[in-house]
């Protein structure tokens, strides 16, 4: 029993309900910007990590996704494609030997919620960053 109780940590949260400027995750609180991985989400709090719209998502955010063992990476461009994606970011995705729409994704917030969503119900190890506004 204590594996399945395990397994359950890992699961990642769903995202339940998405509005500009609101994001509520399963078992969390409410927040604009999430970071959700296996077995957990917080706030996606851009100072730490120095995000803006341009150049876009940062490294350290897909750095760490991958450290909360992520093996599948959605990235939300907010809700109207304006959060861009750094290119060392895709770059480090690559060179992981992750493929463009096979086990990353670079998607509008609505269907990266959907994509995220999917996969978590599938119980694959999904990480994402998700945006909601812009």
């Amino acid at each position: 029993m204590a594996e399945s109780d395990n397994e359950h940590q890992k699961q990642s949260p769903l995202i339940e309900h998405l509005e500009w400027g609101r994001v509520e995750v399963e078992g969390f609180p409410p927040g604009k910007d999430f970071r959700l991985f296996p077995g957990g989400a917080e706030e996606w709090d851009w100072k730490k990590t120095n995000t803006r719209h341009v150049p876009g998502v940062q490294l350290k955010d897909v750095e760490y996704l991958i450290e909360k063992e992520a093996e599948y990476i959605v990235l939300s461009k907010g809700m109207k494609n304006q959060l861009q994606i750094a290119e060392e970011t895709e770059d480090f995705l690559k060179e992981k030997g992750m493929m463009l729409d096979v086990n990353y994704f670079i998607e509008t917030t609505p269907e990266a919620q959907k994509r995220y969503n999917e996969l978590a119900k599938n119980k694959k190890r999904v990480g994402a960053l998700i945006h909601s506004t812009c």
